[in-house]
């Protein structure tokens, strides 16, 4: 149905009508379906992706159908989820007994009644609300300065599931935005982000998302217990609820796997499209400031030194997080991270993913997957996971320490030859050289790491060295690669270049290196080299 017959003609009722494109594994074909029986194409991992949804919209919309869907499932007494597109739509519908006519799963309803993800404000004028919104990407998460990353305002002609998707972005991973626009609870602060990290098997949509359902099911007692939620019959789908904007509700009065909703709006029709009204509130929907984002959402790893969610930086999740999350030696992992219980032939693989809010800004979407091999796995599930770590930890710091030696080497290629002519210009152009290699070693990190992990003990020194010696290779070549950048003077750069070197290959031989393992082959190989020396010197 296209999108200016479908606003003119219904409520845009998810439960009934085709509003929800997607696209099948098999062929790439085009389908429109209502929400159950999407999620009866998910429970047959039918979907390829969803062609409407943005990056930074793919966790709030997987999460969203995780946890509704096991909300479901629990409130109707089930295991399995079901097959059959009908047996959904009966469950959503009971989740709201209150509005059986469906209202509070249409896009539009009347403002006082629940409309999806919308909740109801009896007694006010929404057609006061002065902000007024045109665009379904307006209405989104994403601060957008200047224009100069997504362009904004942009959605103008939007089907129904282009507002879906912004409308679930917005109220499960809004941050804070100035007065009167709070952010959720399942976050560290209102500056923070929303991660999605878990363990889920290579594949479609649907793989992962049974995954996730039925862990959810088996864990949300466990979630209650340590959060204090309600275990059962707590408020679970918060848009059901009328807001007026001052009142919060408490943490204890919550279902452990609750939908949130962040911000009062309610949809529209306008003509032949859809709009957006949008006010403030005095008050956050969760009272949750002194939780530090740790609500028990399965997605979300916890600092447990420091007591709060973890907040992705702008760099995203760059080697050394990544390694934290994999190898488990600083996070505590939410329900989503399971490395047992997995048939023998499963692919599977460390998923994360946030869109990273600054203060008043958008420090962009981050996304990155590391396969686990089977062998991993085993590794990461037992006591092993203490040596992959320290693994990790020694492979992190000898980077760290040739890319300070490679910054240094570049400094005296720059200074022409003389390191105590440094200043900041010269750091600053070391540190734009030798950015490279540590961006490529993160590119590289868990393949070599895996080749360590996974060898036999008697074989993982060798390995160790052998990387090493690759290392001091790629950041050697890096230099090499800066010479052009160098003194152009004859005289200058060959001594900018000799000096360099020297500072470089001094470092790595020294008396005190900067590589210990790699210096102590160094030596055994002169040792070793040597009698074969002295025999030819004597012929």
């Amino acid at each position: 149905m296209p999108p200016d017959t479908a606003v003119a003609s219904s409520r845009l009722n998810v439960l009934d009508e085709a509003l929800i494109r997607w696209r099948c594994v098999m062929r790439g074909d085009l389908h429109r379906s209502s929400l159950p029986e999407l999620l009866a194409a998910m429970v047959a991992d039918s979907v390829r992706d969803f062609p409407a949804l943005r990056p930074h919209q793919r966790h709030p919309w997987h999460a969203f159908l995780a946890q509704l869907a096991a909300i479901a499932l629990h409130r109707a007494g089930q295991d399995e989820p079901w097959i059959d597109a009908t047996d959904w739509r009966t469950a959503l519908l009971a989740l709201t007994p209150d509005d059986p006519d469906g209202a509070a799963w249409c896009l539009v309803a009347p403002p006082e009644r629940p409309a999806l993800l919308q909740p109801p404000v009896p007694g006010e004028r929404v057609d006061d609300w002065k902000n007024v919104l045109h665009a379904a990407d307006e209405l989104d998460m994403l601060v957008t300065s200047k224009n100069h990353d997504l362009k904004a305002a942009r959605a103008h002609r939007a089907d129904p599931d282009d507002w879906l998707f912004a409308l679930v972005s917005l109220q499960t991973q809004e941050g804070f935005l100035g007065a009167g626009n709070y952010g959720i609870s399942r976050m560290n602060g209102g500056f923070a982000s929303r991660p999605g990290v878990g363990v889920a098997p290579v594949g479609a949509w649907g793989a992962r998302w049974i995954a996730d359902v039925r862990v959810l099911l088996a864990q949300r007692e466990a979630i209650a217990d340590q959060q204090g939620y309600t275990a059962d019959n707590g408020h679970a789908l918060l848009w059901l609820l009328p807001w007026a904007g001052t009142e919060s509700l408490g943490m204890t009065t919550l279902d452990p796997l609750y939908i949130e909703v962040c911000r009062r709006v309610r949809l529209a029709a306008s003509g032949d499209r859809l709009i957006a009204r949008v006010t403030g509130s005095k008050a956050a929907r969760i009272v949750a400031k002194d939780r530090n984002g740790i609500t028990g959402d399965p997605w979300t790893p916890v600092d447990a030194a420091e007591g709060k969610a973890l907040t992705v930086s702008g760099a995203g999740f760059e080697y050394k997080l990544m390694a934290d999350l994999l190898t488990g030696g600083r996070f505590t992992q939410g329900a989503a991270w399971r490395l047992g219980g997995w048939p023998r032939d499963a692919r599977l693989q460390l998923i994360a993913q946030a869109a990273v809010r600054g203060q008043g800004k958008t420090e962009g979407y981050h996304e990155r997957r590391v396969p686990i091999s089977l062998k991993l796995r085993g590794l990461l599930a037992g006591p092993q996971r203490v040596t992959v770590a320290e693994m990790a930890k020694q492979r992190i710091a000898a980077i760290a320490a040739l890319r300070k030696l490679l910054w240094s080497s570049l400094v005296i290629l720059f200074a022409n030859g003389d390191g105590d002519d440094r200043n900041d210009s010269i750091s600053d152009k070391a540190g734009r050289f030798a950015r490279p290699f540590e961006q490529g070693e993160d590119a590289r990190f868990f393949d070599d790491l895996a080749l360590e992990a996974e060898a036999e003990d008697a074989e993982r020194h060798a390995l160790r060295v052998q990387w090493l010696l690759g290392l001091v290779g790629r950041a050697e070549r890096v230099l090499e690669q800066a010479f052009e950048a160098g003194p152009r003077c004859t005289m200058q750069r060959y001594k900018a270049r000799a000096a360099a070197l020297s500072r470089f290959h001094g470092a790595l031989r020294g008396p005190k290196p900067v590589l210990p393992d790699l210096a102590q082959h160094y030596a055994e190989y002169r040792r070793d080299a040597a009698p074969e020396s002295q025999g030819h010197h004597h012929a």
